[in-house]
């Protein structure tokens, strides 16, 4: 008998000790974009090497909920999609919707045309027409809300979609013309049916739009396209006496409304107009920003204020590329490489050219997300989807850069590092997740975290440095080890 008991108590020890092991290993799976050549490759094999750094999860310090990550639906990515083959047309929209490709879930268009458009159009045609009685989207028939019906098909878990004007019809407007100028004070309700109307016009297709920003770039683009100019304190007007209650009236009261949509150096100004007291803030749900006033500048107390200003309220990154560069055909070292200049360099004051050095684009965007994911931005999305081998079409000749570039004349899509970029966060860090505090011993890797709603825990670290690493990732007393290469990004899921 008391060796019968021996026996169990040694059993249960080796059991306990198995469980007690278990216990302190992390189960992860780990996936890698890099320069060396991983395009969201997973690993099993990894190195032990003498730079190390430590990474602990504090999942007790509970941030921002993520709405979504994504990109735009353009009448230049549509139109181009439709001079694709059927079959490469759905590998792209595949990559980008589907289960086993991006699954991007937060996605914008454009209201009217924008500078990524074949030609100037408006959906209110007909000058004078105060009661928008000839409003028609006709224009987005052939190209964009078949992109978008498309997406929808493969799409298994949906996603939000917002609409941005970049202008009102010229007829509307104090200058007459689609660039620069502002709204006419008369055409103020006009303009908020406008809305109202899109919203109907886009249900009717099948198309339920999630909200809007009230313009881009309000600020101006330097008269260069399609734009229309508020000050702060005249889009707060507008939104509080015309666009909130016209949609409110109409019962579209739950659509997202999002102010600013533009760089984050001037966010002060313009949150402070939004959410100055509880009238102006009323119809606001959040704010929209763009990146472009810097290359490598997050502007980490902008978006600071920005939350503290109204932490209720949505902070949503809704446009950033690659600009003023012909993009890179099948060449993937480019986009490792510190060779991009962007636009700000021409437009930027002497005193603020050092804001936009070349810069490798990869380095840009992970960089940029991270940064956002940390400084409480809930949602990230990027530009055109699709654009072709001269950055465009664009009516403009303003070209840009997307994650997928296409020549449709050959019928050839390259995926570029980009796209692998996005989709290592778009991909894991779900809708409804929640950003964790993160502590990181090494200030040359930069790393945020998020659990998801099925429990899951993403990080997403990036290695901007010609140096691989290991690093100790440790979560609630359970710890791995694995490494990292130089110039890589890399997720890590923890079930």
């Amino acid at each position: 008998m008391k060796n019968l008991e021996y026996i169990m108590l040694v059993i249960v020890t080796v059991i306990m000790m198995s469980c007690n092991n278990e216990d302190k290993t992390l189960v992860v799976e780990v996936y890698e974009t890099s320069a060396s050549g991983n395009k969201l490759t997973k690993l099993t094999e990894f190195q032990n090497l003498e730079v190390k750094t430590a990474i602990k999860l504090k999942p007790e310090e509970t941030l921002q909920t993520i709405t979504g990550f994504g990109g735009a639906f353009t009448e230049s990515s549509a139109y181009l999609l439709n001079k694709l083959s059927k079959e490469n047309r759905d590998t792209i929209l595949k990559a980008y919707f589907a289960k086993d490709g991006a699954r991007y879930s937060l996605t914008r268009t454009h209201m009217n045309s924008c500078d990524f458009s074949v030609s100037n159009y408006s959906y209110a045609p007909v000058e004078g027409d105060k009661d928008l009685e000839h409003f028609t989207i006709q224009e987005d028939k052939d190209d964009l809300i078949p992109m978008i019906k498309d997406a929808m098909a493969v799409s298994e878990d949906g996603f939000k979609i917002f609409a941005s004007p970049w202008t009102a019809a010229p007829w509307m407007k104090d200058n007459n013309s689609w660039v620069g100028g502002k709204l006419l004070p008369e055409y103020y309700d006009t303009w908020a049916l406008f809305f109202s109307k899109y919203l109907d016009a886009y249900k009717a297709e099948g198309i339920d739009i999630w909200g809007f920003t009230v313009e881009n770039e309000p600020m101006g683009n330097g008269n260069n396209w399609e734009s229309m100019h508020y000050t702060p304190d005249e889009m707060t007007n507008f939104v509080q006496h015309h666009l909130g209650p016209k949609l409110e009236a109409d019962g579209k009261g739950d659509k997202i409304i999002l102010g600013f949509d533009q760089n984050r150096a001037h966010l002060k100004d313009w949150v402070d107009s939004m959410y100055k007291n509880e009238a102006t803030s009323k119809y606001f749900d959040g704010t929209a920003i763009h990146w472009y006033d810097s290359t490598f500048e997050i502007y980490p107390n902008e978006l600071q204020n920005a939350h503290n200003k109204a932490p209720n309220k949505l902070l949503i990154q809704t446009e950033a590329c690659v600009d003023s560069e012909i993009p890179k055909w099948k060449e993937d070292a480019w986009y490792w490489s510190k060779e991009a200049t962007d636009w700000g360099w021409d437009w930027a004051p002497e005193d603020q050219k050092h804001l936009h050095p070349k810069y490798a684009p990869v380095n840009r965007y992970a960089r940029d997300i991270i940064g956002c994911l940390n400084n409480w931005v809930d949602g990230w999305v990027d530009w055109n989807m699709v654009l072709d081998r001269q950055g465009g079409p664009n009516w403009f000749k303003n070209w840009c850069v997307a994650p997928i570039i296409v020549d449709p004349d050959k019928d050839e899509v390259y995926f570029t590092p980009i796209y692998y970029t996005m989709a290592h966060f778009s991909k894991f860090i779900r809708p409804g997740a929640k950003v964790i505090g993160v502590d990181n011993t090494d200030d040359d890797l930069m790393v945020t975290a998020a659990i998801n709603p099925d429990g899951t825990t993403v990080v997403v670290a990036f290695n901007e440095t010609e140096t691989p690493k290991t690093i100790n990732l440790s979560l609630n007393e359970k710890q791995v080890e694995f490494s990292i290469d130089d110039k890589a990004i890399q997720t890590i899921v923890i079930q």
